[in-house]
């Protein structure tokens, strides 16, 4: 089932734009991209659409909540589609690849902070770190001593 992104630009009060279309594609199609990836996916089918105008859709979505923005801890920012459900990821140490975790137990947001300091916590972020399949495959290969 293909998502309506007239729908949702709309729902949101955001004007239906092509740039914005094709960013939301992206994200649907590519989770957990950087913003030059999401240029460079964009630029696919809209090749003159300038590093600017991607920006600014990015954060006109975040900020509209259509788009969730990341950003583990020394790498860049990614941008996702899935929103409103507080998963959270897990994240390898040797490649940055990123993966989603859903919610172990309970209702969002998943977690009880030992002292919530009077704050009312609708979400929590969790950032699971180790090493993906694919790194310890190639970690496991004998190196070569050339």
């Amino acid at each position: 089932m293909t998502p309506d992104f007239e729908t949702q630009l709309r729902a949101v009060s955001l004007r239906v734009t092509r740039p914005r279309m094709a960013v939301l594609a992206a994200l649907r199609d590519h989770p957990h991209v950087d913003t030059d990836e999401v240029i460079a996916l964009v630029r696919v089918d809209n090749p003159t659409v300038s590093h600017q105008t991607v920006y600014d859709v990015l954060r006109a979505l975040t900020t509209a909540g259509l788009v969730r923005r990341i950003q583990p801890t020394g790498a860049p920012a990614r941008y996702e589609s899935r929103v409103g459900d507080n998963h959270h990821h897990v994240v390898c140490r040797s490649c940055g690849a990123i993966a989603d975790v859903d919610c172990a137990v309970g209702h969002a947001p998943c977690l009880t902070a030992s002292d919530d300091h009077g704050f009312v916590v609708d979400e929590a972020e969790v950032v699971y770190r180790g090493t993906c399949p694919n790194c310890m495959k190639s970690d496991a290969l004998p190196r070569s001593t050339t």
